[in-house]
């Protein structure tokens, strides 16, 4: 689970910095725009102006969204397996 999440924060971190240096915005814009795109939601308030920007972003998505779903994936179930195993601890 561990992995998962830093690779994670990684994409993110490594998205932000990216957006930082070739478009130009703020750290804060990067990194919400990170988080945005990586998490689908993608709110449209910001977009890539440079082609560099813009070809980033397509690699962003479609690798990000796999390693995103993966990790939402991978919290869910510990959640779920946690709840089983505190479910099961009284009953016998």
């Amino acid at each position: 689970m561990k992995a998962i999440l830093v690779i994670t924060f990684g994409m993110i971190l490594w998205a932000s910095v990216f957006y930082r240096l070739v478009e130009g915005w703020s750290w804060l814009d990067s990194i919400y725009f990170s988080v945005v795109t990586i998490s689908t939601v993608g709110f449209g308030d910001f977009s890539p102006e440079t082609a560099a920007g813009k070809i980033f972003t397509m690699f962003y998505i479609l690798v990000g969204l796999g390693i995103f779903v993966a990790a939402a994936t991978t919290i869910a179930n510990t959640i779920l397996k946690q709840s089983d195993d505190k479910g099961d601890s009284g009953d016998a």
